[in-house]
Order: structure tokens, then sequence, then C-alpha cells
């Protein structure tokens, strides 16, 4: 006789292969030159290597930019010198990022950045001065980045501004003059800095306390305003104008609810033009009503989100993106003399057509009365009834989980599972309160939150109480961890994906460029230290013995933020306790997978671990060539 869940899967969809949920796009993350004639945009090369390639607008010469031999480029950015791209590359996940120029005329590559063993982060480009961009590198001192101005004609690195010690962001004024900052303090708060001319001393403009958040985000084209996004007097993050003359405060945009997500700015004016705020989706504030007719043309365009990746400076047309939960990005350019919009490509074609599932936002209460949100998605074609379900943990913890297509939430549903993604208390965008009932709960309120979200799932009759496994990357991993040893009935499996098993050592080996950050780390996590004790009893290598469930644990060898060590010392701790796991390390990869071959390898064995013990679908792992996987 077939069990309820043999005929579930009866009814499902047809497989999707892991190489379209899991492969590289076909097309993604287009952007438009400045002048507006040229589109660039990441796609595979011959090899299967992400590549940034060029078109002409208006012309089918798409050609290929870059010669990336390995990784793939996923972040690069046109510059405003008007031939020059710019992306970044590390070796190997390292985070040891280098910035290459490439020029779209001669194709000559630069590292912009030949410096071994340091990290680049750049800080700033600015239309009125296109032949330089300011970055930041740990050249000095391996613990704090100085910021150089770089010429993007002949390559010349100049030091610009130097860090103290304890400066984590920077900021560039009109005149492209590093005018602002932002410094860590000792209580794991934070400190604005101002200085009005160059030659000054920094000024403190405001001073954050370790609950708070704030930076700023943009000076006005006068320079006279800084426009910041802070939290203080306020439960949320809102969107400030702060005059540098009377040091007066004036409240711009804001939401009793919810953070300042994200923020609209015409280049080159410097105007804030909207607003958004993510709810249960992204919503968007128009403070400039010049705009207001382009956001009603783009709004009808597409269902889903719209994000504006680009324009030119002209302002005539812009690179729009819609985002929908069951489907591919779709990518469109937007006429905004004419309001019309033009379809360009969607990143991943092979997605059109198939039976994807919805993600509905759900909340519950928490046994302490906090309103806890989230992101439901149950399989396509069966009831949501006792079903094998997967809760999908997100990493940070300061972070959150939105709306919108997920190839991790797609593949677990077709397989014919219910995920959950919760924004546990700690997550980011709803306010410093829901935030701060984050500190010093990791392993603790925070992981209750996700026992209460599977009691949640189990009293709406959605989950089968026996059949619901934890996985996560990160933080997530951690979460992981901690659902195994912790609470070691709840869960029927987990998966940890590059999750920190001990905070101590965790925090002992975090990168030098990280030290700032120690204060904040001790305020929020707990305190290195003074609080060992604590930090051992929220460290689920210490409780490797109470599992009882089997366990999947992947890591990159590379990982600078979680060590190898992490999983190494939780996987023979279990495995000294005689209990399950099985180990997949990927030697070219840090924290996370950015290969293509990885990524498969990596769901083939996550794939047939889940149906092993939730009895969901899974198609053969098969022939993977070019993966790095050492399987234990």
């Amino acid at each position: 006789m077939q069990t309820v869940t043999e005929a579930q899967l009866s009814k499902l969809p047809p497989l999707i292969p892991r190489e379209i949920l899991f492969g590289n796009p076909e097309r993604a993350r287009p952007q438009l030159s400045p002048d507006g004639k040229y589109l660039a945009y990441i796609a595979p090369d011959e090899k299967n290597v992400l590549q940034v390639w060029l078109r002409t607008v208006g012309q089918e010469d798409d050609r290929k930019l870059t010669d990336d031999k390995k990784r793939g480029i996923r972040v690069y950015f046109w510059t405003y010198e008007g031939e020059q791209l710019i992306y970044l590359q590390d070796t190997d996940g390292d985070e040891n990022w280098h910035l290459y120029s490439v020029n779209i005329k001669t194709q000559i590559v630069r590292d912009l950045t030949p410096f071994q063993g340091i990290q680049a982060q750049p800080v700033g480009l600015d239309p009125h001065f296109p032949n330089e961009i300011l970055v930041g590198l740990n050249l000095q001192d391996l613990r704090k980045h100085d910021v150089y101005r770089i010429n993007l004609k002949n390559g010349a690195v100049e030091f610009d501004t130097e860090n103290p010690g304890n400066i984590v962001g920077w900021l560039a004024d009109a005149q492209f003059q590093i005018k602002a900052a932002i410094a860590t303090t000792p209580d794991g708060g934070s400190d604005l800095l101002y200085r009005d001319t160059l030659d000054q001393e920094w000024q403190l403009l405001r001073h954050w306390g370790p609950d708070d958040e704030g930076y700023p985000a943009l000076f006005s084209n006068d320079g006279q305003t800084l426009y910041l996004i802070a939290s203080h007097e306020a439960n949320t993050q809102r969107l400030l104008a702060l005059n540098l003359a009377t040091r007066e405060e004036t409240v711009i945009a804001e939401d009793s609810q919810y953070d300042v997500d994200g923020v609209l700015v015409q280049p080159l004016s410097r105007r804030i033009q909207a607003v958004s705020f993510y709810k249960d989706k992204e919503e968007w504030q128009i403070l400039d009503q010049s705009i207001a007719p382009d956001f009603t043309a783009i709004s009808q365009v597409h269902h889903g989100e719209f994000g504006i990746g680009s324009r030119d400076l002209a302002d005539k047309t812009w690179l729009v993106s819609y985002l929908t939960d069951d489907g591919p990005v779709y990518y469109y350019t937007y006429d905004r003399e004419s309001k019309n919009s033009t379809l360009l490509f969607s990143n991943q074609p092979k997605l059109e057509g198939l039976q994807l599932a919805s993600m509905q936002p759900v909340s519950y209460t928490a046994r302490d009365g906090l309103t806890i949100y989230g992101y439901l998605t149950t399989p396509v074609g069966i009831e949501p009834k006792k079903l094998p379900t997967v809760l999908l943990v997100h990493g940070g913890p300061w972070a959150r989980d939105t709306w919108g297509y997920d190839p991790e939430v797609q593949w677990l549903a077709n397989r014919g599972y219910a995920v959950l993604q919760v924004n546990f208390r700690g997550s980011t965008g709803y306010g410093k309160n829901f935030l701060n009932a984050g500190n010093r709960e990791w392993g603790a309120k925070m992981h209750d939150d996700l026992v209460d979200a599977v009691n949640w799932l189990v009293e709406k009759g959605i989950s089968n109480p026996q059949k619901i496994a934890i996985m996560g990357g990160s933080y997530g991993g951690y979460a992981t961890l901690v659902g195994l040893t912790f609470t070691p009935d709840v869960f029927a499996a987990g998966v940890d994906i590059v999750g920190p098993s001990n905070l101590i050592t965790m925090m002992e080996s975090i990168p030098p460029y990280w030290e700032p950050l120690r204060a904040m780390e001790a305020h929020r996590i707990g305190n290195l230290e003074t609080e060992q004790e604590f930090l051992k009893s929220r460290s689920p290598l210490f409780y490797a013995d109470r599992i009882k469930k089997p366990l999947l644990i992947a890591q990159g060898a590379n990982d600078p933020r979680v060590k190898q060590a992490e999983s190494d010392q939780i996987v023979e701790a279990v495995k000294k306790a005689g209990k399950p796991v099985e180990y997949a390390l990927y030697t070219d990869e840090g924290h996370g997978f950015a290969r293509p071959e990885n990524r498969l390898h990596f769901y083939a064995v996550a794939e047939e671990f889940l149906a092993k013990y939730l009895a969901g679908r899974f198609e053969p792992m098969g022939d993977i060539p070019g993966h790095s996987g050492l399987i234990q």
C-alpha cells in the first residue's frame, strides 16, 4: 500500500534538472554604460566560466570582454571614464579581492590592485571625476583599509586618507574628497566622523551606541547636507538630512516598523528620488515627483518587484529588472521620454514555462509573544498537508530572507518538500528592537524562534513532524548544528554549509580586517576575552555527543570567515561519538560555492541525503566533471 508521501510525490510536476537551478545563468546583471552607448552583462563563455560581455546598444554585436580562467566573474561595474569596466576577483574564495579594469576598445585587462594577500574594497566613483576611483586597501596593516586614489588612465596608486584603525566605512563628497567616515567604538557602537577640509582633524558628529545602527549615505551636491540612515530616537532606521552648518536633522523618510532598505539617487544632481522599505515585499516611497510617472509606467510592464539597475547620465534610459517568485529575473530597457519598455532578456530562460512554486509571506507568534515573519513555499500540485519539510535558515545572522525566486527553495519544493524561511529575532530590516532581541541569543532565543516555526508548521497541519530537516549556510549552518545538538529530537536531519561549530574558535580566527568589529561581536554574541564559558555553552561542538539524527556538512577550504577547522572539528567530534555524519570539502571554494561544478556536486549530495531521510524525490548525481568536492 502506498504511503501518503508516495501518493503526493506522484502528483508533483516533472523533476527540474539541477543544472537549470544551480548552473550558471544564461545572461545576467546587465549594466548600461554612462554614455548610454553600450550594454554590459555577465554570461558564461565556451568553457562555462562567467565573463563580462558587451554589446553596442541597438546592435547584436555581442562580444566577450574578459577571460577569467576558473572562478567566473560575478561583480563588475562601469567607470565614468568612458571605456573602462571594473570587475572584482579573488583566489579560490579567499576574499582577497583584486580590482581589474578592462578596456572595452582594446580589451586590455589591468590589475589595479596587484598586491599579494591584500583585500581591495571599492569606496567610490564620481561622474565629475571620471578618471579616478577611490579604493580601500589594507596594504600597510592587514587590520585596516586606508583609502587610495587610483588613476584609471595609467593605473597609478596614490595614498589618499589614513585609517586610524577603527574606520570601517568611508564617504566622499561631490568634490570626490573623503569627508565622512564610520568608526567602530569600544562599546560595540560607532561614531559618525566628519571633516570640513582635508587638513582638519576628524570631528565627531554623532555616536551610536551598540543597540543603534547608523551610517552616512550621501553628501548633497553643495556639500551642506549629509544624508544619514540611522535608528537613533526611533525604532527603525530612517532617512535623515543633517545640516552640517547647524547640526540639525530632518526626517526625510521613515516607516514605524521597517528600516529604510534602498535609496534611489540621481547620479549627477545627487538628489534622492525614492526610498524603499522592505516589508513582506519591497515598497517604494517617491520623494522626487519628477519620476512618479516613470514608476507608474515601470510598475505596469511585468509582475513582481522592479529595481532600477542602472541609467545613463543623460537620464533618458533606465535598465529595470523584474524579480518574480516563480520564474527568472527579467531585464528591460525603459525609455523615459516615450515611457516604453523593451525586453532585453531573462537571466535563465529555461525556467520559463516550468511549474515553479509561489512564495507566501507568513507570520507566527514566538513563545515570548514576539511576532516572527517569514516565507512559506509548498510544492506545486499537492495539498500542503503533512509534507516533508525543510527549515531553510538564512546566514548573517544580521541579514534577512526576502521574497522572490530562490534556486534552493524551488529545488526543495520541486523535490516534494515544504520550505519555510524564517526571519528569526536578530534579523535585519524590522527595526532595532527586533534586531537587538537577538543579542546574546545565538543558540538560545534565536533558536527558539526556529523551533517555534516547526511547531507552527505542525499545528497548521502543513508538515509531518517526523520529516522536518534543518538546513542553512553560515549562521544557518550554525543553526543546523544547534538544531541537531541542542534540540536533538526536533529535526529528522541537518545540512550545514560553512557553519561555525565553536564560537570561541570562530571569533579567534576572524580575518584581520574584521578586528574593528570585535566589540560589536562581543555585544551581540558574547565577549571572547571574558565569557569563554558562556560562548562554550552556545557552541554545538561541545554537545556533539547529543546528536541523534544524520548530519551533512559542506565546507570551502579557503573560507576566511568560517575556517575549515570549524567543520573539521565537529566532524571529528561526531565521528568520535559514533554518530552519523557526512562531510563534503571543496578545495577551491570559500564562504559558499561560486563555481557551478561545485554547486552542482554539493546539491546532488544534499539531494540524495535529504531523500534518504525525508523521503523526497532526487535526481541521480551522474557525472559532474571539474568539481573539487572531497567526500568523507
